[in-house]
């Protein structure tokens, strides 16, 4: 039976406890049909499953039955789908009289009827075209049909989808339905009721947008007619729906429709164009345009191109006046007419330059919002013209470039894109024919200049003629080198500085002219070639753009060479000519190569590597050897001299301004040629590569060695290479590899690391004891600092692992040293040997060895723990937790790992029975703060309690750490009303996970940048701090946080979008009035009032006495609350006296804020009054004679200086007290000796005091105490 059938009947078996009795009839009534199919002794298949409860349904036929009748129909809708045809066709009429029965008989059941319809729909799929001519067939459809305008929509979306999938699958061979003419019929007059019955009409247009067919010829266009009536209705749902309809017909019109019917078909569809404003049917006008004008030109070319230059003048209005979905849609439209509607013959017609005029009036300042849009279509259409665009399109691209160098204007990335597109279109001579670049000072005069342009070439420049860099870019290099020398001799660094940055620009553009030119046969001379070998020699800053430039040339012109089908722009006859010419060059460039990579630092050579690979690719093999020996040899004599560099010369910054020394060099130059070497020399590299990585004077060179075996290690199955290292497993590399394991230095562990993991991969039975051999090194690199050694350690258990569980037999003698191969020593590799041979290292006498062992336990039981037996596990664990207790805390740090991977992977039934030995293990750390390792307890019990339940682990919790029980529970109580908080909240479904989800879930669930292993021991580390709850309620804060912040954002927005309305404004200019005649005055404009937007007020320094000052924000403010107050009180006194004197009510307003009998409001509002201190009275003052100034002023002195204050009866140090702070600060003024005068008279016994805090008066305060 089909898995998919049975899969089903499942399902319906388990429902016999539903508690729904339609579902517990439809389980009944299968148990039923299947003890009936068991005592017939007939197979459980689908036919079986058919032919009983087509029988059983006959016998139940009349009204009494209807409740079997309908679980039979709908057990039958889903047996039939899996029945074969030929049964199908035998029963057809059987079929047809039970279910139209059926079909009469529950028109007002809802289930019944789509059950129904799905069994009708797979009988009639199965008929061939002669039972469609039956009037039972023709009836059954037409009963279909009037379902798909039932007023229920679960009924009519069924039987439209039954419909839909008759018409489209016509019986062959017939390539149009035999029942469509009936469904055109039925739409035709369902459609010419539609004013009376508009919601039948509408249903009708689902039913027709739903159906993919190829309609009858004879009656498509009287459809389609009938369909463009529908506009005239003024009913706008249905219009838009008529719309989408035609679009579903014209997606199959070629194969209904001539091209003379088609075309008047167009014509009609384009007379409907809707209002602009009317979104909704305008876009779907435009699809309808769109999928028409494409199969039109699929029929006839040239016949729909002669029209299609007025339909784009038609469309493109709805750029500028329409929504934003009708501007995308217009903008769609065309877009695709010009890639789709455009034949080669008419590239440069006169009908291009019409499309070309209708775009550039797209520039204009009316069409300014959708200027992004338009560029977009003229990026299009030199995409499409290609070298057609020159020069039709000329005028246009310097338009937009002028219009690019405004500064201020605002699309200046889609202009870039449009002028990308024009280069690539036309090629880069004559784009600069009609924009220079005008980057010669001497002979430019009015022109502007344009070194914008070298960046965007160099992005867009492709396949363009290499005899144009040749003859045009390198002299103009040349000059702009010349200009800036003449620059330097006259002082003037900047300039010179800048033309030296061109220079380099105009090199860069080398690159693109090196992507597949069509002449390099030509353009490729040995003048050119020693030009570039000259320049990467002297230049060092030219290198990278000449190296890029020459592997662009060779990897693409190699890959057209050895490509069966060459699609590019040379033939594959071209690439074969273009690469052995290039190879003619190829020795004389590595020569140059080999010297720029001994001279170059070790940092900056990744760019020589690969073109120096891709020279080698294109020579002959012998020539490449040949090489290999020249370099060999270099090889050995520096040896001979070499010494190893000291400490200062291998760090980081001497080797980013130093090359290495010449045998490091040598060595990396050999590496490089290994792929291309024969097997005398790959012998020979083999043999060195071995002795490096076993001397231990020089780290690096040992580093090199590693990385030269594992480079020979990953050479492609069969090459020598990969035979030389295979071969030599045994007996060299293995020996080599554990003698050798003492003198490893730190840097080359993880190249070794590397060397093993690869090496494992690909061993053979006899060759499995390299993995006890070396498992202890792997599991010590689990431990490294570096972290991509540690990746490379963990991969590489892995791998062992892996190899191991494939199966084989361990020779064990070989690692005791006896080469012989008795019975006895072999042991039989699998997973769990693999284990016990990890284990071994739990018995070291070092913590550090001891952890790594702990460590590689865990890994590999995280990947491997469904492979081995739960007793196996058991004991593992047992082993294991005897370390947890360790007084050591590496140790424990790592067992305690180790307990979090179980915690996660282990079933319950086996982690249930030994919490006893698990929680008091990892509660001994519960109060040691170093490490985290409290945190990481308290985490794994909370990992325990999610998996086993709180109460479980309680259990097992010693008595003295029970309060850690009760503070989890009530965490768990808080995490539980926060999340029903937020839930009610309208929390979002992330936030609830955020509270339920452990690690152990977010290792799945969340997005992790590592492994699964790594989300286990280190995903929740950062969250330690915080359990789950507290993270739930902190998110659900800051969600509250971001709402409020979010709403606020769009009042703000709504506000300011209801502040600006419509409108233009123009930007003042010092140069003169605007002229708007001219097309650049658009940068002028702005579509928002500027003087509305808020501008954060500057605070600009005043100059005083030759110092900056800057003003008091507190006190302006407080000066103009002032001054805001004094004129309402001066309106206030003017409207009632009659009398505007504004300089009375200011007098009367600032006598209230300064005078001593004054008032002010406290923050509570309540009015107080100024304090008035002794001898502060403004009587005093008055009492003095108006005549006898001097003698006030004496007064106002004497009784200042007594108080404390100056002159000017100010209080010493008043000027430097701050308002906000405790501190002081000091406002224009320069620093004082002190904020208080020192009086002279207070000093005694050489001692100065302040006054009231001397000595005496100290002693005078004390005593009145």
């Amino acid at each position: 039976m089909d898995s998919e059938l049975e899969l089903q009947l499942k399902k319906l078996r388990e429902q016999i406890n539903s508690k729904a009795p339609h579902q517990q009839q439809h389980a009944a009534t299968l148990l039923a049909v299947e003890e009936t199919i068991k005592e017939q002794n007939t197979t459980a298949e689908p036919s079986g499953y058919f032919a009983a409860l087509l029988t059983l349904l006959e016998q139940q036929a009349g009204p009494g039955h209807k409740g079997l009748s309908n679980a039979i129909i709908y057990l039958l809708s889903i047996v039939l789908p899996h029945v074969s045809s030929q049964v199908l066709r035998a029963k057809f009429t059987t079929m047809m009289a039970v279910l139209s029965q059926s079909l009469d008989l529950g028109s007002a059941d809802v289930a019944l009827l789509r059950s129904v319809v799905s069994c009708l729909e797979t009988v009639l799929v199965s008929q061939d075209a002669g039972s469609w001519n039956q009037p039972i067939a023709q009836g059954t459809f037409k009963s279909l049909l009037a379902l798909s305008t039932d007023s229920k929509p679960k009924i009519r979306k069924r039987a439209q989808e039954a419909v839909s999938v008759l018409l489209s699958q016509p019986p062959p061979p017939a390539a149009v339905h035999p029942a469509a003419s009936i469904a055109v019929r039925f739409v035709l007059d369902m459609l010419s009721n539609a004013k009376a019955d508009t919601q039948s009409a509408i249903y009708t247009l689902q039913l027709v947008k739903l159906t993919d067919m190829i309609w009858p010829p004879e009656e498509f266009k009287e459809l389609c007619e009938a369909l463009m009536q529908l506009s005239k209705l003024n009913t706008p749902f249905l219009t838009s729906l008529s719309f989408q309809s035609l679009e579903a017909l014209f997606s199959n019109a070629a194969e209904s429709l001539d091209e003379d019917q088609f075309r008047d078909l167009l014509v009609a569809v384009i007379d409907l164009k809707p209002n602009v404003n009317d979104s909704t049917s305008s876009e779907s006008w435009l699809k309808i345009v769109q999928n028409g004008y494409i199969t039109y030109a699929s029929i006839s070319t040239e016949s729909c191109f002669e029209s299609l230059p007025d339909l784009i003048d038609l469309v493109f209005p709805d750029i500028e006046l329409g929504k934003q979905s009708t501007k995308e849609a217009a903008t769609q439209c065309i877009w695709a007419m010009i890639r789709d509607c455009i034949p080669i013959s008419k590239l440069g017609s006169e009908g291009i330059w019409q499309i070309v005029k209708t775009l550039t009036s797209g520039l204009s300042y009316r069409y300014r919002e959708s200027w992004k849009l338009i560029f977009l279509l003229i990026a299009a259409l030199f995409q499409r013209l290609g070298s057609f665009a020159h020069p039709t399109m000329d005028a246009l691209t310097v338009e937009i470039a002028n219009m690019r160098m405004e500064p201020e204007f605002q699309f200046k990335t889609e202009a870039d894109a449009v002028l990308g597109a024009a280069i690539r279109a036309i090629g880069p001579k004559a784009f600069l024919q009609m924009l220079p670049l005008n980057l010669n000072v001497a002979n430019r005069k009015d022109e502007v200049g344009r070194a914008w342009l070298l960046p965007l070439m160099k992005s867009h420049v492709r396949n363009a003629p290499l005899q144009y860099f040749v003859s045009t870019m390198l002299p103009l290099a040349d000059n702009l080198v010349a200009q800036s020398l003449r620059f330097t001799s006259q002082g003037r660094e900047i300039e010179a500085k800048v033309f030296i940055a061109l220079y380099h620009q105009v090199w860069a553009l080398l690159s693109g002219f090196c992507n597949v030119p069509s002449d390099i046969v030509v353009a490729f001379t040995p003048d050119f070639a020693a030009r570039l070998a000259s320049e990467m020699q002297e230049d060092p800053m030219l290198r990278p753009s000449i190296c890029a430039a020459l592997h662009t040339l060779l990897t693409a012109i190699q890959a057209l060479a050895h490509k069966e089908m060459a699609d590019g722009p040379l033939t594959k006859q071209q690439a074969l000519a273009a690469e052995q010419h290039l190879a003619r060059f190829a020795p004389d460039f590595l020569s140059h190569l080999f010297n720029v990579f001994a001279q170059s630092p070790g940092a900056s050579r990744g760019y020589l590597v690969d073109t120096i690979t891709a020279f080698l690719a294109v020579i002959s093999t012998d020539e490449v050897n040949a090489t290999f020996v020249k370099v060999c040899t270099m090889l050995d004599e520096a040896l001979k001299t070499h010494k190893p560099p000291e400490a200062t010369e291998l760090t980081e910054r001497y080797l980013e301004a130093h090359p290495p020394p010449h045998a490091h060099t040598m060595v990396d130059l050999a590496a490089i040629m290994i792929p291309y070497l024969d097997t005398e020399r790959a012998s020979m590299f083999t043999r060195a590569a071995f002795l490096l990585a076993q001397q231990s004077d020089d780290t690096v060179l040992q580093k090199k060695g590693y990385k030269a075996i594992v480079r020979l290690a990953e050479q492609p199955a069969g090459s020598p290479a990969r035979q030389l290292i295979e071969s030599s497993i045994n007996d060299q590399l293995i020996p080599m590899l554990i003698e050798s394991a003492e003198t490893v230095s730190a840097s080359s562990r993880r190249e070794r690391l590397a060397l093993i993991s690869l090496l494992s991969q690909n061993l053979q039975d006899n060759q499995l004891h390299f993995i006890p051999a070396l498992l202890s090194e792997v599991i010590v690199g689990a431990k490294e600092a570096n972290e991509r050694a540690r990746n490379i350690a963990f991969d590489t258990l892995l791998v062992m692992g892996r190899r191991m569980a494939q199966g084989g037999d361990i020779n064990m003698a070989i690692l005791a040293g006896d080469s012989g191969s008795n019975s006895g020593t072999m042991q039989r590799a699998d997973i769990q040997e693999y284990f016990k041979i990890i284990t071994a290292g739990l018995t070291a006498q070092t913590p550090h060895m001891i952890s790594a062992t702990i460590a590689a336990i865990s890994r590999a039981l995280f990947e491997f723990h469904e492979q081995l037996g739960s007793d196996y596990i058991i004991e593992l664990m047992s082993v294991v937790l005897m370390f947890v207790v360790n007084n050591n805390r590496e140790i424990a740090k790592a067992s305690l790992g180790y307990v979090k991977v179980i915690s996660v992977i282990l079933p319950k039934e086996i982690l249930e029975p030994h919490l006893k030995d698990i929680v008091p293990a990892i509660l001994k750390w519960s109060h040691e703060y170093k490490n985290q390792l409290r945190l990481k307890c308290r985490h794994i019990l909370e990992r325990l309690a999610r998996r086993l339940g709180l109460e479980t682990v309680a259990k097992s919790v010693p008595e003295e750490h029970m309060k850690l029980v009760v503070n989890m529970r009530k965490r768990q109580q808080r995490a539980k009303k926060a999340k029903e908080g937020g839930a009610t909240g309208g929390h979002s479904h992330e936030d609830t996970l955020s509270a339920e989800v452990g690690a152990a879930a977010s290792a799945v669930g969340k997005k992790s940048f590592g492994n699964a292993y790594e989300d286990v021991i280190y995903g929740s580390e950062s969250e330690l701090e915080d359990s789950d709850d507290e993270r739930f309620v902190k998110a659900a804060g800051k969600n509250n946080r971001d709402r409020k912040a979010k709403k606020q954002l769009t009042s703000i927005n709504a506000n300011t979008s209801a502040a600006s309305g419509p409108g233009a404004w123009i930007k003042e200019d010092t140069d003169g009035p605007l002229d708007f005649l001219d097309r650049l005055a658009f940068t002028h404009f702005a579509t928002s009032d500027p003087a509305s937007k808020p501008r954060r007020a500057i605070s600009v320094p005043k100059m005083k006495n030759g110092k900056l000052f800057f003003e008091d924000p507190e006190e302006e403010a407080r000066k103009a609350r002032s001054a805001a107050a004094a004129e309402a009180v001066s309106a206030r006194n003017g409207g009632e006296n009659g009398v505007g004197d504004a300089d009375e009510g200011d007098d009367y307003y600032l006598q209230s804020l300064k005078s001593k009998d004054g008032y002010y409001r406290a923050p509570n509002q309540k009015i107080k009054f100024h304090k008035r201190k002794a001898g502060d009275s403004d009587d005093d003052v008055e009492m003095a004679s108006d005549n006898d100034d001097s003698t006030a002023s004496a007064q106002q002195s004497v009784g200042a200086t007594k108080r404390g204050k100056n002159n000017n009866g100010v209080a010493y140090g008043r000027e430097f007290k701050s308002k906000k702070g405790k501190g002081d600060i000091k406002r224009g003024s320069i620093d004082p000796f002190a904020y208080i005068p020192l009086n002279p008279k207070n000093m005694k016994n050489g001692l100065m005091s302040i006054k009231g805090n001397s000595k005496k008066e100290k002693r005078a305060r004390s005593s009145k105490k």
